[in-house]
């Protein structure tokens, strides 16, 4: 498993729209994105996001991390 990279919450959700995920609200610095068939996620807007804070929206968003970083890269 690669090591999650370090980025920001723009860049967590460019990279979670790759997968169905779509902007449905937000309420000062937390989007709140939303896919068909997959669990809601909240992406604070924040510069860099922690390591645990995307493990965890990983976890939830039932993404691998090998699939999110090359995702990532393109």
């Amino acid at each position: 498993m690669p090591p999650l990279p370090i980025i920001s919450g723009a860049d967590c959700i460019l990279t979670l729209r790759q997968f169905g995920y779509q902007p449905a609200r937000q309420k000062g610095s937390h989007v709140r994105l939303v896919c068909p068939g997959r669990m809601p996620v909240t992406v604070p807007m924040h510069k860099p996001l922690k390591r645990g804070t995307l493990r965890s929206i990983l976890r939830t968003a039932d993404i691998e991390v090998g699939v999110f970083v090359a995702a990532l890269l393109r």
